[in-house]
């Protein structure tokens, strides 16, 4: 619920004056929010109009990478012109984008055919997306892992310092206080298993560096049922990486929320296949990556450095079910690492 009324906080900035749609060069029939974007109804079809929160530059990485996957590969989201032929506009001191809506429904990571679907997709996504460059250091990822995961655990400890520090400790001080040494462990096992794999060979490798859509939630991927095909939207977060990144954060996503069912990686590990094989290498990187408690960490640092604008018992209840499920996530890596 919380995060729901912060969408709506967030949709209520938004300036819908008719003068906006005129840039765009449409005329508005209907709209109706969703999440954090107006799903619109014009001349020109259904559309997107999405408030965009980063620089000129990012959204310029986002739409020559887009475009350069559909080269090969169509299924990606694309952006409706301004009458001056921009991916933008600027209005009332934001941004604003238009975005041709895709036609299908979110995908259901509890349907193994959607599993099927979007798994394959992936794997041509990322095989359109090789030889992509930036010039954007923070949107390249490639070689920076190890450093990352070393300074979480020093932004980990420095959490753990103000968690002590407080006199009165809430319950998520308490919750994150009784687990957080063990955590800080298991991303010591996460660095320990990248360094005694290839993870560095494989990024100078063209061909295992792609175009990662970075933010895979179900309602990231779009199931056209007549096709059978995925469509991927929402690329806000995409950054330039071993293609693997992109494995693991699907494959967290896809398992974490069903006791982290190992069958489901091995069905997005074989589909994805299929199409465009991952060496032992890159799967052994791929463990490693999934190894680091990526859920722990992040409700952390989203608590302690004020991330997100929730309520201490949204907070609260999160960390529970990420505690609450470590033995299922312990039993998890366990199977996977047989599958090396």
């Amino acid at each position: 619920m919380n995060e729901i009324f912060n969408d709506k906080l967030y949709l209520a900035e938004y300036d819908l004056d008719s003068s906006l749609f005129e840039k765009f060069n449409i005329e508005p029939y209907d709209l109706y929010p969703l999440r954090s974007i107006f799903v619109v109804n014009t001349d020109k079809g259904m559309k997107i109009l999405k408030k965009i929160q980063y620089n000129e530059k990012e959204l310029l990485f986002i739409y020559k990478a887009l475009n350069y996957i559909r080269s090969k590969f169509d299924k990606v989201m694309s952006f409706t012109h301004t009458y001056d032929k921009k991916i933008y506009t600027n209005w009332e001191n934001n941004m604003y984008c238009m975005i041709d809506l895709v036609d299908g429904r979110e995908s259901d990571y509890n349907n193994p055919i959607d599993i099927k679907i979007a798994s394959k997709g992936l794997s041509k996504l990322h095989s359109a997306s090789i030889g992509f460059k930036t010039d954007l250091n923070h949107r390249n990822y490639s070689g920076k892992l190890l450093d990352n995961f070393k300074e979480s655990i020093e932004e980990m400890k420095v959490f753990k310092n103000i968690a002590s520090l407080h006199k009165n400790k809430d319950e998520f001080d308490s919750i994150f206080l009784d687990n957080i040494d063990y955590y800080i462990d298991e991303i010591k096992k996460s660095i320990n298993i990248l360094e005694d794999s290839s993870y560095y060979e494989l990024c100078n490798e063209n061909g295992k560096i792609a175009i990662c859509h970075h933010d895979l939630a179900h309602h990231n991927i779009i199931i056209n049922d007549e096709k059978e095909e995925a469509y991927f939207i929402d690329f806000d977060y995409s950054i330039v990486d071993l293609r693997v990144h992109d494995m693991c954060n699907f494959i967290s996503k896809a398992t974490k929320n069903f006791a982290y069912d190992i069958e489901k990686a091995k069905l997005i590990l074989d589909e994805y296949n299929s199409e465009n094989s991952l060496d032992k290498r890159e799967i052994e990187v791929l463990y490693g990556m999934l190894t680091f408690p990526q859920d722990f960490y992040s409700i952390s640092r989203d608590y302690y450095t004020k991330r997100k604008g929730w309520e201490e018992d949204i907070f609260v209840d999160k960390i529970k079910k990420k505690t609450e499920c470590e033995e299922f996530r312990i039993a998890f890596l366990d199977k996977f690492e047989e599958l090396i």
